[in-house]
């Protein structure tokens, strides 16, 4: 099915108490096309990552015997979301949402507004969705997303930065959506390899790159090696992916952990995030997702490749334009670390920093709740650096 018109859901809603899996539950509403009746019958009932699954795919088998596909595809793509990798039905439910959501989008590739591809890559395949420009071509965006993204959610976007006058290229990397779950590459911190890889696979000589959560580090660290792109978009503060998870923790810890660390002592860490595990369930979801995708046996080994994950150490050596967007309640990212992001940039062309607010209902990660008033300043943006 086609849309006449490319349009966002805006606003925030107060669906569960635990912030991620309330963020997560917006998530479903505005970037997955999720009904708000639906997940407010649900929500109350979502305490752990146990009773996300069941919930989920209750509603996803209520929208799916209904007839309403495209929620249907919704639920039963997120309910593998809070799932790991040892229960089996979390490749099952990534593969029936993906399968779904090309049968039912199938007319955006049978008249090839939308092309699929598959460029190979070291010994896998990535997958990349390639739309072209509405009238005339304004820029080629490169567009990808971070640790725990689907390439499909952002569909919408591609499509109407298109409608905007834009070439896109849609791409997962190691760690990301189908290429993690199926094909089992984990993630690696240098960015530059797959997007190298993807640049030349489709030719391409000038690009602005655009990274959306652990992408606001990925896409600059790409930058920061392969001059074809001249643009650089962070959506999301990003310097350090370990100085990222620290930030929301109080100083003291922080500290506690910083020394940990630096002593190796990876016996007392390992317990500490158990124990963090036991009470948080953010933190359960986190650790366990990162050891999953990172390929760690242990949240210290974790923590370890966690800030191999950085621009700091390459921050010299990105001399594009830059655009950084934050957001001011971040639930993941405690925006105040911005001042990191900023000072490592010392060569960059120019730099453009974006904070989004509770005001413009974009304070959440990844300024959900106002896509539309994020992607427009994301184009406006370019338009004004390459006028």
């Amino acid at each position: 099915m086609k849309k006449d018109k490319i349009t966002f859901e805006k606003g925030l809603y107060s669906l569960n108490e635990e912030p991620n899996f309330n963020f997560q539950l917006n998530r479903i509403i505005m970037w997955n096309e999720g009904n708000l009746e639906d997940l407010k019958e649900i929500s109350h009932r979502i305490k752990d990552s146990a009773t996300w699954k069941k919930e989920l795919i209750g509603i996803g088998d209520k929208a799916k015997n209904e007839g309403r596909i495209k929620e249907a595809i919704a639920y039963y793509r997120m309910s593998e979301f809070f799932m790991y990798d040892h229960d089996p039905d979390k490749v099952k439910y990534y593969k029936l949402a993906a399968d779904m959501f090309y049968e039912y989008y199938k007319e955006y590739f049978e008249d090839r507004t939308v092309i699929k591809y598959e460029v190979p890559y070291e010994d896998i395949k990535l997958p990349v969705l390639c739309t072209k420009a509405v009238g005339k071509r304004k820029d080629t965006i490169l567009l990808h997303g971070g640790n725990d993204s689907y390439m499909e959610e952002l569909f919408f976007a591609m499509l109407y930065f298109a409608e905007n006058g834009f070439d896109v290229y849609l791409f997962e990397g190691p760690g990301q959506g189908d290429v993690m779950r199926i094909q089992g590459k984990h993630f690696t911190y240098k960015w530059e390899k797959p997007v190298t890889v993807v640049i030349d696979y489709f030719k391409l000589n000038e690009v602005t790159i655009i990274g959306a959560s652990l992408g606001g580090m990925l896409a600059p660290r790409a930058a920061a090696y392969e001059k074809r792109i001249k643009r650089v978009i962070a959506w999301s503060i990003f310097p350090n992916f370990f100085s990222v998870i620290l930030s929301t923790m109080p100083s003291f810890e922080q500290k506690l952990v910083k020394l940990l660390m630096k002593l190796h002592g990876a016996p007392i860490i390992n317990l500490m995030f158990k124990l963090g595990a036991k009470s948080n369930a953010t933190v359960d979801w986190g650790i366990k997702h990162g050891m999953y995708a990172y390929n760690a046996k242990s949240p210290y080994e974790y923590a370890v490749k966690l800030n191999e994950f950085q621009i700091e150490d390459v921050g010299h050596l990105i001399d594009q334009d830059v655009l950084i967007i934050g957001a001011n309640k971040d639930h993941f990212i405690n925006y105040k670390i911005f001042k990191d992001e900023l000072d490592c940039l010392s060569n960059v062309r120019s730099l453009t920093f974006r904070l989004f607010t509770e005001k413009e209902s974009a304070c959440n990660h990844c300024n959900m709740g106002n896509t539309k008033l994020t992607l427009d300043t994301m184009i406006n943006w370019i338009e004004q650096i390459k006028c």
